[in-house]
């Protein structure tokens, strides 16, 4: 691995700024809290932070709603505030990803509102515009993710425009190659103050179907329309469309003027997934990682992680894939799988796996913690989406909430305000940073182990991956590089489960990693959610 690819293998670790840590006793989190916080991050031993959206906004979807790329919202800090993260952050050899949102802006932003006045103009087509039916209906049947139709009427100019999420986020027109020009200026912009890549958001959705045809419908899985309307359609027209290539070739070429800068694509998760991935990554002219949730939506048992590891070893060696089990968009993982499972060992178990898969990992903040998600009260829901679907979903802000940092303070530390944006978890304040940086046992001294660990195994890092045949409830996979050959082994359920004796007598067993056994020494066994790792005599 070169100086400029530092990225394959890295662990990133994502940062959501309103719930990071609170400098001002405002109640939101600010760039500021990220700089007092920048040792905590770099005690972890990651390679780079992904920031979640500061620009400014009217935080209708909390700053997914960009109104200008080049600004800092007040609500966060200001520009200084940021280039001192950027000092502090490669001062402690942390690499800086920051969020790209060019899909859609806000409907505050200025591009939109000169779009809007006239359907004549520079920035006429800059944003998707329709002519209704002849009946005043949209111009066809597609589906916004956050429920309805996907089309806004504007009367100022008799049209309607395409909105995937909130009717406050139009569409960006990416085939107009000035659209283009003004976002890349944009991320040039950051590039220039020294930040090392771009998480770019939703990359599914850059290009829509130019004919604009229907989407065709999804059968029902059951008696009763579900609550989001999204999954009624295959989304073969309204997203996906497989000429986004040049669309990425540009982004790629701006990157390449600044070399070891990256971009980490977000992918949906629609089918085929890992393939658009692959797709997405694979070139010298492509963008360099992707991550999507899609295998990750499925059950935590054999069958689904079995299939997954079968899926990694067929995919594309050209392409580059990233994980995130947990991030602001979807419930933390120890929930989302765990259902009901209270035992430490199954949220190290998660840990270790999402090191071990390949590629690269990102970790959301309070991952390290092991924090359940939150469930909130009604009347403290502030996402959107959650507000339009409870009680059949009840949104984002379960993973949300503040990171707690003092088990005895106020909010957990957060903040010194009355009142934080979201409450603090009661079950998260026992997992508060102090007392887990004094507890040497804790998870997070697990995930400080445990990421120091990995970096001296090359094939964790950038090693291909195999499945190995095993008896349930254990599951286990070759990664393999040039340097190294390790054998995983996963306990996937509760009781303790013997290694098999012929993968002991293919390899030693490795220590350090942070993960006990029981057992005899010629005899061991993993226990409940355990794990172990095995390195071969010689690579195969």
């Amino acid at each position: 691995m070169t100086d400029t690819e530092w990225w394959r293998g890295a662990v990133i670790y994502q940062i959501y700024p309103r719930s990071f840590y609170d400098s001002n006793g405002d109640g939101v989190g600010d760039l500021a809290g990220i700089l007092q916080k920048i040792d905590y991050v770099a005690a972890l031993g990651v390679d780079a932070i992904w920031i979640s959206p500061f620009f400014a906004s009217p935080m209708r979807d909390f700053g997914y709603d960009v109104s200008d790329y080049v600004a800092v919202d007040p609500v966060f800090g200001t520009l200084a505030d940021f280039d001192r993260i950027i000092e502090a952050a490669h001062g402690r050899g942390i690499k800086v990803l920051i969020d790209q949102v060019w899909a859609h802006t806000s409907d505050r932003h200025p591009w939109f509102l000169d779009s809007r006045s006239a359907r004549h103009g520079p920035r006429s087509d800059w944003y998707v515009w329709a002519d209704p039916k002849p009946d005043g209906m949209p111009p066809n049947n597609w589906l916004s993710v956050f429920g309805g139709s996907a089309w806004q009427w504007e009367p100022r100019r008799r049209q309607y425009y395409l909105h995937h999420f909130l009717a406050s986020q139009p569409k960006l027109n990416l085939r107009n190659p000035a659209v283009l020009d003004a976002l890349l200026a944009a991320g040039a912009f950051w590039l220039e103050r020294g930040v090392d890549g771009f998480r770019l958001d939703a990359v599914d959705f850059f290009l829509h179907d130019a004919l604009l045809r229907d989407n065709p419908p999804r059968p029902l899985e059951g008696p009763l329309f579900p609550a989001k309307l999204f999954g009624v359609q295959r989304h073969l027209h309204d997203m996906m469309q497989p000429e986004v290539r040049p669309v990425i070739r540009e982004i790629r070429r701006l990157m390449d003027r600044y070399p070891g800068t990256v971009t980490l694509a977000e992918v949906s998760s629609q089918e085929g997934a890992l393939a658009r991935i692959a797709y997405y990554t694979a070139g010298r002219e492509a963008l360099h990682m992707a991550y999507t949730l899609q295998p990750l939506r499925g059950a935590f048992d054999r069958e689904n992680l079995s299939r997954l590891i079968a899926q990694l070893a067929q995919f594309d060696p050209a392409g580059w894939i990233a994980w995130s089990f947990s991030n602001h968009d979807v419930e933390r993982v120890v929930t989302r799988w765990g259902r009901g499972i209270s035992d430490p060992a199954f949220a190290r178990l998660l840990m270790g796996l999402l090191l071990s898969l390949g590629g690269s990992a990102c970790v959301y903040q309070g991952e390290e913690l092991g924090l359940p998600n939150s469930v909130l009260a009604f009347e403290d829901l502030r996402d959107p989406y959650g507000l339009a679907y409870y009680p059949e979903f009840c949104g984002r802000d379960g993973s949300r909430t503040p990171l707690p940092w003092r088990a005895d303070a106020p909010h957990a530390g957060f903040t010194t305000a009355a009142r934080p944006w979201l409450p603090v978890d009661a079950a998260h304040y026992p997992l508060a940073v102090d007392r887990q940086q004094a507890d040497p046992s804790s998870h997070l001294a697990n995930w400080r182990r445990f990421i120091a660990w990995r970096k001296r195994h090359p094939a964790l890092l950038h090693g291909r991956i195999e499945p190995i045949d095993v008896a349930a409830p254990l599951l286990a996979f070759r990664r393999a590089s040039a340097a190294e050959s390790l054998i995983v082994v996963l306990n996937i359920g509760k009781d303790p489960a013997p290694l098999p004796q012929r993968l002991m007598r293919r390899g030693r067993l490795l220590d350090g990693h942070g993960f006990a056994l029981l057992g005899a020494a010629g005899s061991p066994v993993l226990p409940g959610w355990g794990m172990g790792f095995l390195a071969e005599a010689a690579p195969p």
